[in-house]
């Protein structure tokens, strides 16, 4: 009985490694048309990561200020002087809004996440980011990419008639939380939004990346960085 138990758990790690090891290796997607993304680098952003969740830092200029202009309504500051990046990540709506920090993790919004929940657009400003902390990784892309990426972040936020709608909800003075399309559960998450992003802006990531480090080592073995 004991052997039953133990080779069903080696079993069970044998397939979670497999599916971990394919997510990363497996291209996502699996060509690309080098025509698709013709033109000189023109355009470079931020991931940021965290052992667990991953945003965009989208640089403050003049067409950022305009596409984004929707947060000064949820009270943002974008055009304060000292705001170098608007920083934008992908959640589930419960887990996302009531953790700001580990010391406020609760079980109920743990459970939503592994399960299903409805999601959320997290939004803060920043200021000027240490390119060379191992958490940043810098990304460039062509005009053409930046706008489909701009055109995907855009389109992750829900509201009627194209207005994002703020929900009321932040950390703090610098940051708010808005409707978002789609739901989130374990395997289509906040780092797979980010993914998803990526790709949209021309890169090739893993097929499946659940977690910020397979995200990294997908963008590193497919060449993207």
């Amino acid at each position: 009985m004991v052997l039953k138990v133990i080779k069903a758990i080696a079993g069970a790690i044998l397939l979670v490694a497999a599916i971990v090891i394919a997510g990363i290796v497996v291209p996502r997607p699996l060509w690309r048309s080098d025509a698709a993304d013709s033109g000189t680098t023109a355009y470079r952003f931020l991931v940021l990561s965290n052992p667990i969740h991953t945003d965009l830092a989208l640089p403050i200029d003049a067409e950022t200020l305009a596409r984004f202009a929707f947060l000064r309504d949820a009270g943002l500051d974008i055009d304060n002087p000292n705001v170098r990046y608007i920083v934008i990540g992908w959640g589930g709506r419960s887990f996302y809004t009531e953790t700001p920090t580990w010391a406020d993790l609760k079980p109920m919004p743990v459970l939503k996440s592994f399960t299903l929940d409805s999601s959320v657009m997290h939004v803060g400003l920043a200021g000027d980011i240490p390119l060379d902390h191992p958490a940043v990784k810098p990304i460039s892309v062509s005009s053409e990419g930046r706008e489909r990426l701009m055109g995907f972040v855009e389109g992750s936020f829900s509201g009627a008639a194209g207005k994002p709608v703020a929900l009321g909800i932040s950390y703090g003075e610098d940051d708010a939380f808005f409707e978002a399309d789609g739901y989130f559960n374990a395997l289509v998450g906040c780092n797979t939004w980010t993914a998803a992003a990526l790709r949209q802006a021309g890169l090739t990531t893993g097929w499946w990346t659940a977690l910020p480090p397979m995200l990294t080592l997908s963008l590193r073995l497919h060449g993207e960085t």
